[in-house]
């Protein structure tokens, strides 16, 4: 199933996209995905609904996150050995963790506002994962069944606040906006291999980042079982895999997203995003 929010910002109801290519409201079934709703019960009780006989949502509306809120916003940096490379940066040994602020959250059409005086606000395609059961010390061989689903992210990232500011990562990665998430979340039933994904990212229409999932150093698996070692995972959780090559950071020179950029970004079986770039 591919569940979406429709809505204004902050007033978005749950639907999920009909085979028929319609959104169907599902308000009825459910309040709304969140944290607390996100399981496998859920996930049963859609599947079994007549979705085809809820009501249609006009395709003019907006579409939102799709889910209402984040506990965690967990990254992991440096996951694909080539975008390591043109960051100048060793294939790191262990995965490479790091968070975004949970009101970074976006939706998947929203525009993208550049911080205040920023220089060097950058792009990222990333699987996104999203946790439907509880993890504590996971084993890598169970990890997969505690997802609830997948989605497309972009790791929005102001390089000279992430790397020339001191401290975390987090810094740079945290403005709002800057956590585009959807148009859907899509259930594991879709998506049996997340390590055979195919991705892309154009800004103005030329192509910038084409890859895979199957390059990924660490897989999906590996990520769950060992973020379950270090904090717990609850439902709604999401977690930013990593990027592949061709963000504006490797380019030379490197370039950066300015007011009037668009960005146009997918990954096989999760949807496109499309968002405008704009100043604050």
């Amino acid at each position: 199933m591919k569940l979406l929010r429709f809505g204004n910002k902050g007033a978005e109801k749950p639907a999920v996209l009909h085979d028929d290519g319609t959104i169907r409201d599902v308000s009825s079934l459910v309040a709304d995905f969140t944290p607390e709703t996100l399981s496998p019960a859920l996930a049963r009780i859609l599947a079994s609904a007549e979705i085809g006989s809820l009501p249609e949502v006009p395709s003019s509306v907006r579409i939102g996150a799709p889910i209402s809120r984040i506990g965690h916003f967990i990254a992991i940096g440096l996951n694909y050995a080539d975008h390591a490379a043109e960051s100048g940066l060793p294939v790191p040994s262990e995965p490479v963790v790091f968070s975004k602020a949970p009101s970074s959250l976006s939706g998947p059409y929203d525009d993208v506002m550049l911080p205040k005086e920023s220089q060097k606000s950058d792009w990222e395609v990333e699987l996104a994962v999203i946790i439907g059961e509880r993890c504590d010390y996971v084993e890598e061989k169970d990890a997969l069944s505690h997802v609830f689903g997948y989605a497309v992210c972009n790791d929005v990232s102001e390089r000279e606040y992430q790397a020339e500011r001191g401290g975390q990562w987090v810094k740079g990665k945290s403005a709002p906006t800057f956590g585009p998430l959807g148009p859907w979340l899509v259930t594991t039933d879709e998506i049996p291999d997340p390590q055979n994904l195919d991705m892309f990212l154009d800004i103005n229409g030329e192509r910038r980042q084409t890859g895979t999932t199957k390059t990924m150093i660490f897989t999906v698996a590996h990520i769950v079982s060992y973020l379950s070692q270090f904090m717990v995972l609850e439902p709604g959780d999401v977690i930013t895999t990593g990027t592949p090559p061709g963000v504006g950071l490797g380019m030379k020179p490197p370039v950066y997203l300015k007011a009037g950029d668009e960005m146009r970004l997918g990954i096989a079986g999760l949807g496109e995003q499309h968002q405008r770039v704009v100043a604050r």
